[in-house]
């Protein structure tokens, strides 16, 4: 089930469209299904544990949709223009598919220190929910005029958004599954 979610997110980058966040709960929460509550906080020093990942992603998804929400009503907006490093930001990461490690992410979608594993798992399924409703009540029609700033890639729209949470869950899927094989 895990490498099918993973080819169809693989196949998806491409070209993003509201089902495609439809492949989320099975590639982040399927490693860890029927897992003892031990393996959801187990992790090496300094590492966020399984249960932190999946809060750090919740966060972030539901963060998007809630600004996306937010503008709905906007008028048609105009994306700023890039710096040099957003640029940089936008072709590694949504271009090449590429995120790199390391980097901390912003205070707003950091995890708790022991979040408890039933409501991260219940907030997870539900932000991936809302911006799938989001994105089938605003696209197409909204798809290049409605923007919501990301802070390393600059502004981006709904579609530009699927595919970032798509690769940014890929990329902590990987993690899950490192610490669930440790």
């Amino acid at each position: 089930m895990e490498a099918i979610a993973l080819c169809a997110v693989v196949s998806s980058l491409s070209r993003p469209r509201a089902t495609d966040l439809a492949v989320l709960p099975d590639l982040v929460l399927g490693p860890l299904a029927g897992r003892a509550d031990a393996d959801w906080y187990q992790a090496p020093p300094g590492k966020w544990c399984p249960a932190q990942i999946v809060h750090h992603l919740a966060l972030s998804l539901e963060y998007s949709a809630r600004t996306f929400e937010a503008r709905r009503a906007h008028a048609a907006m105009r994306r700023r223009p890039r710096s040099a490093i957003e640029l940089i930001g936008y072709y590694v990461v949504l271009g090449l598919g590429w995120i790199p490690s390391g980097r901390r992410s912003p205070p707003a979608t950091r995890p708790a220190e022991q979040p408890e594993r039933t409501a991260v798992e219940r907030l997870f399924r539900e932000s991936v929910t809302r911006l799938q409703l989001l994105a089938r009540e605003l696209l197409p029609d909204r798809r290049a005029d409605l923007f919501a700033k990301h802070p390393v890639l600059g502004d981006l729209t709904l579609p530009e958004w699927q595919r970032f949470h798509l690769l940014h869950c890929a990329h902590h899927a990987k993690q899950i599954r490192a610490r669930l094989a440790a």
